[in-house]
């Protein structure tokens, strides 16, 4: 159990609305994630690993674009979807696009994955917001890859591209790892696949030495889906789909920015001035282009213009945090450490979690003398440090920088609060109680950290302290729908059916859309109640909230068992298995059935599938349940 898992819940009367997604209209970030997630998949290897997207189906044969540099080694590649399954590519000559870093393979599955909408890449324009999904390369922080989505915004879309095809250029933060991973619009549509990321990175010498200061351009680049699309047919994939044709035009500003970035990234920094220049003359309304020249300006020592540059920019834009931390710097380098922490103060109170501009004012603070303020900003800064980390899943890593947090501020009740949640996953409970009692010692009205606590504590089997409190998050926080779900659980453990199926209720009630709170809630009905219809109910409304979880099917054929309904459990036994093909419980059902209706050779066969999977499970009283049924049914 972890502190961000679903536990499992219970309803009566439970009635559904599902509405469909109009990709007309502008999506949520967390929506957009959502669908990047399920169509963006791992290309592993032994020695590398990139991303790749799902763009077509036909029968059980997917087809994913990459980047063509993420193919290099010789030797099999692995494509690992988006819920964890594992599948060989389909061994062909490689199809790679001629004078285009991309390329398609393809891999074989009977499972339903969602496949991408394409866009439209000539109509993106610079200021437009962009997504970046893909999983960045494992580290030795890191044991596995953790799916990773940005959000930035286009600063610029070439008509004419740099070698390979790049011709997007974008602000989001990007690792190794994820070259080959979708580029998506608002509405949640393809319109690139990512491929460079920025390297273009200039540390500041200060008085500290801190190598943290750093001032970069966020020059990323990826290859727009049109240009797929129109040599598409080429390595023999057909979207049913056109691209508007290429009309032959004067260079535009977008061209000069692009040609520019690529110039500053191989050091011909006044090469890029000149072509930063043209872009502005052509669009002086180029808020990135002023950005950039003068972040250009900067490395070349020419820090008034670098400031006026960043004036001009924050005229055009005056909400991008990062041009006042880019100004900040530049000031402070010119000795005006007032001015400098006037425009990190900005940035911070545009982005609270920006935490470079946390580190640039800790600087400066300390120069003026301010060790107190210091202190405060480095604090903050290892703990936003610590959480970027923590998602990441590098444990340790969270772990120190949060223990930095504390060092700086003892009284920081986020950090012990989020080193507790760290400890915990690496399975430290008591370490990880005590940081979390301490977290509610110093702010006792969060109810997050009674809720993360309550986990702990049932984790180390005091369930009745856990009840407490989860009490005390949902005293805090009557709408904490999951401290609900997770006291409902330990109370069914305890025996408290009523109780639980009330906290299941209150749990849907709270959030009506979770598949798997509908999932416990069919459970507790069933098992504590009796009340095989209220069950069934929510089993279906499980089902349609999330037509692949095999659990709810495999319940609902256990209902429907019972009802003597032994055709429709059959179904929902081979829908759970067809979902999960390793349910060896599903296999066992159905072989119970199959030979009471008379189908000896269905019910030998998955009763020896069952055998083999409870073996493998390390069930050896299962297994041998099995295998006696077989004796039973020759």
């Amino acid at each position: 159990m972890n502190f961000y898992q679903t536990l499992t819940p219970i309803i009566t009367g439970i009635s559904i609305l599902i509405v469909q997604t109009d990709f007309a209209v502008a999506l949520s970030p967390t929506d957009v994630g959502k669908i990047a997630k399920e169509i963006t998949v791992i290309l592993e290897h032994p020695q590398t690993q990139g991303s790749g997207v799902i763009i077509k189906k036909e029968g059980n044969i997917y087809t994913v674009i990459t980047s063509s540099h993420v193919l290099t080694k010789t030797g099999n590649y692995t494509i690992i979807s988006s819920d964890g399954k594992r599948y060989p590519t389909i061994k062909q000559p490689l199809k790679r696009l001629s004078g285009v870093d991309l390329a398609v393979v393809q891999f074989s599955s009977n499972e339903n994955y969602k496949i991408a909408k394409i866009g439209d890449s000539s109509k993106i324009t610079a200021g437009a917001i962009a997504y970046v999904a893909g999983f960045p390369k494992a580290t030795a922080a890191i044991s596995s890859s953790v799916y990773t989505f940005t959000e930035g915004k286009i600063t610029g879309n070439a008509s004419k591209p740099l070698k390979d095809g790049y011709a997007l250029v974008y602000s989001n933060n990007t690792l190794p790892g994820m070259s080959g991973g979708a580029v998506l619009n608002e509405k949640a549509e393809l319109i690139g696949i990512h491929g460079r990321a920025d390297l273009s990175v200039e540390n500041i010498k200060t008085a500290s030495e801190n190598p943290n200061i750093a001032l970069k351009s966020g020059f990323n680049l990826g290859i727009p889906i049109n240009t797929f699309v129109r040599q598409s047919s080429t390595v023999g994939v057909n979207l049913g789909i056109s691209t508007p044709a290429i009309v032959a035009t004067a260079p535009k500003a977008d061209d000069f920015y692009i040609q520019a970035g690529e110039k500053s990234e191989k050091g011909d920094f006044r090469g890029a001035i000149v072509d930063y220049t043209e872009a502005i003359r052509l669009n002086p309304n180029y808020t990135a282009a002023y950005k950039d020249r003068g972040v250009t300006y900067f490395r070349l020592k020419e820090r008034r213009l670098a400031i006026t540059d960043f004036n001009q920019a924050i005229k055009l834009n005056s909400n991008d945090a990062e041009i006042y931390n880019h100004r900040g710097i530049t000031r402070y380098e010119i000795g005006d450490k007032q001015g400098a922490i006037r425009d990190y103060s900005q940035a911070i109170k545009i982005n609270p979690k920006l935490h470079q501009a946390y580190i640039n004012r800790a600087v400066a603070r300390g120069e003026i003398g301010d060790k107190a303020g210091a202190d405060s900003d480095y604090s903050q800064a290892f703990y936003l440090q610590a959480e970027d980390k923590l998602e990441r899943r590098d444990f340790q890593g969270a772990i120190a920088k949060y223990t930095e947090a504390i060092r700086l501020n003892s009284n920081y009740a986020a950090a012990y609060q989020g080193r507790g949640i760290a400890r915990f996953r690496l399975g430290e409970k008591e370490s990880a109680l005590a940081d979390l009692n301490q977290a509610i010692k110093l702010n006792p009205d969060d109810a997050k950290a009674y809720y993360e606590r309550g986990i702990v504590r049932n984790e180390l089997g005091d369930k009745q302290g856990a009840i407490n409190d989860y009490n005390q998050a949902i005293k805090i926080n009557p709408k904490f729908d999951q401290a609900y779900i997770n006291r409902g659980t330990v109370r069914g453990e305890l025996g408290d059916k009523k109780g639980e199926t009330a906290d299941y209720n209150q749990a849907t009630k709270i959030t009506p859309d979770i598949d798997l709170i509908y999932s416990l809630v069919g459970r507790a009905f069933h098992d504590g109640l009796g009340d095989k219809k209220t069950a069934i109910d929510a089993y279906e409304v499980a089902i349609k909230l999330n037509p692949n979880n095999a659990d709810a099917y495999y319940d609902r054929g256990n209902v429907r068992r019972e009802l003597g309904d032994k055709e429709g459990a059959i179904r929902d036994f081979n829908q759970a298995i067809k979902i999960n093909p390793k349910n060896a419980q599903a296999y066992f059902a159905r072989a119970s059935l199959r030979r009471d209706l008379g189908n000896k050779k269905g019910a030998i066969s998955d009763f020896q599938e069952a055998a083999k999977l409870f073996q493998r499970q390390g069930d050896n009283k299962l297994y041998q349940e099995a295998v006696n049924e077989i004796k039973k049914t020759q």
